[in-house]
């Protein structure tokens, strides 16, 4: 469901940070089934896993939407090894896909956050239609595969491009157009 604002189409605001609240981190979880469960049909039933546990989400917030903020991006990281960290499960509710920043913005604070932490390595496996924008990005492919019965690409970070945050909970906030009105 679109949440149009009286702006729709104009400049509202986002803000970029952890999930540091329960009603973050349950919006994530929700746009994370509703991308990869209902959308995508990549899982059955949910998309939880054992790394839910030990990942830290990140998400992007609208803040101007009709019936107050909601999470329209998120992204989870962890380090299953000292300096070795991976990013997974990068989702844009597909109505706010349009504002064109949110993907970009979740990427630069998840790097971002892992490098203020001692990251040596930032990993992820990318869907093929989102290889371009971590090109952009200034990731490199090391490998391609399958997973899930869907065409990932295994990238890397170049690191040096990333600012290290070291506080994500505070995060920032942007400014971009909201949804485009009947989009979905």
């Amino acid at each position: 469901m679109t949440h149009l604002t009286p702006q729709s189409g104009f400049l509202q605001s986002y803000r970029i940070c952890a999930a540091a609240e329960p009603w973050m981190q349950a919006g994530a979880r929700d746009l994370r089934e509703r991308v990869f469960v209902q959308e995508q049909g990549v899982f059955a039933g949910h998309d939880r896993d054992a790394i839910d546990d030990i990942a830290l989400p990140l998400v992007a917030i609208a803040e101007n939407a009709t019936g107050g903020p909601i999470v329209v991006g998120t992204v989870r990281i962890h380090e299953p090894t000292p300096g070795v960290w991976w990013g997974s499960r990068l989702a844009v509710a597909p109505e706010w896909r349009r504002v064109g920043k949110l993907g970009s913005e979740l990427i630069r604070l998840a790097v971002g956050t892992a490098r203020a932490r001692g990251a040596v390595e930032f990993h992820a496996h990318v869907q093929r239609q989102n290889v371009v924008l971590f090109r952009r990005l200034h990731w490199v492919v090391e490998a391609e595969m399958d997973l899930h019965g869907l065409p990932h690409a295994h990238m890397l970070a170049s690191l040096t491009h990333y600012v290290p945050i070291d506080d994500p909970a505070a995060g920032w906030r942007i400014s971009a157009p909201g949804p485009v009105e009947g989009s979905a």
